[in-house]
Order: structure tokens, then sequence, then C-alpha cells
């Protein structure tokens, strides 16, 4: 399932910053900022399933900020790259306060989401379950739902 949000996560953004649909320039900017620090909270929580969500929040603003701050740093081959399409979604170019409060915006709901099908998937039973381990798997120390 981490897969599928993963998945469905880079495609909203993806149409979000590139598809014409006519979205006013705030709404591009910020959606698009939004789903990738989402995206970076579901890949931290898929690579580490059994952090506390609260871990994997933190690791997951602290990803997301040192990208920002990284578009502090130029270099002519980074600011060629940043140019690029991919430079352009995956570092970005411009630094932007803004973008680190759309980044917590976006891990905090990522870490409510998480909660809620964790939550979900602790009330069916065992026989209903998928094989898949969770997106908000307790750590064998944590005895106690998120």
């Amino acid at each position: 399932m981490s897969a599928l949000l993963i998945v469905a996560t880079i495609a909203t953004g993806l149409t979000i910053r590139l598809a014409p649909l006519g979205l006013p320039n705030a709404f591009v900017k910020y959606g698009g900022s939004l789903m990738w620090a989402l995206m970076i909270y579901w890949i931290v929580s898929s690579v580490r399933p059994l952090w506390q969500l609260m871990r994997g929040a933190l690791v997951s603003s602290a990803i997301a900020f040192c990208v920002e701050l990284f578009k502090l740093y130029h270099t002519p081959l980074l600011d060629a790259f940043r140019l690029t399409l991919p430079g352009k979604l995956l570092v970005g170019r411009v630094f932007s306060l803004w973008d680190l409060v759309a980044y917590a915006v976006a891990i905090v709901v990522g870490v409510i989401a998480d909660h809620m099908i964790w939550s979900s998937m602790q009330r069916l039973p065992s026989a209903e379950r998928q094989d898949e381990p969770r997106l908000g798997a307790i750590g064998p120390a944590d005895q106690q739902p998120r």
C-alpha cells in the first residue's frame, strides 16, 4: 500500500506542476511543494516502517528542510541542473520560507493519514489484514498503537 501512496503522490504533484489545468500560480507552486514533501514522508515511512510516526515526520522534515536550504548554495553546474526539469522538480531553484511552511503542513497531513490508516488496519480481524507491513507499524520497543 505504501508504494501506491508514493506513486499517487508523485502523480498528483506532477499533474499539479506540469499539466495545463489553468490553476492559479500559487496553487501550482505550493500544491507541488505539498506533494513533494508528502512524497518524502511516504518514502521515509516506507523505508523505515517500524519507526514511530514522529520519528518519520522529523526525518522527513529534516530532509525537506535541508533540500530547501540547499537552494541557497550555487555553483555553475548545480545551477545548470536546476534549470532542467529533473533539477526543477527534485531540488528546485529559489529558496522560499513559504516552502518550509508547505513542507511542514504536508508532513503533518501525512502523519495524520498514516495514523488513520494504521488505526483502521488494527481494527480489521487478522484474517482480513494484508501481508504487507504497515504504513505506521510500531517498533519492537513500542507496544502501544501509534
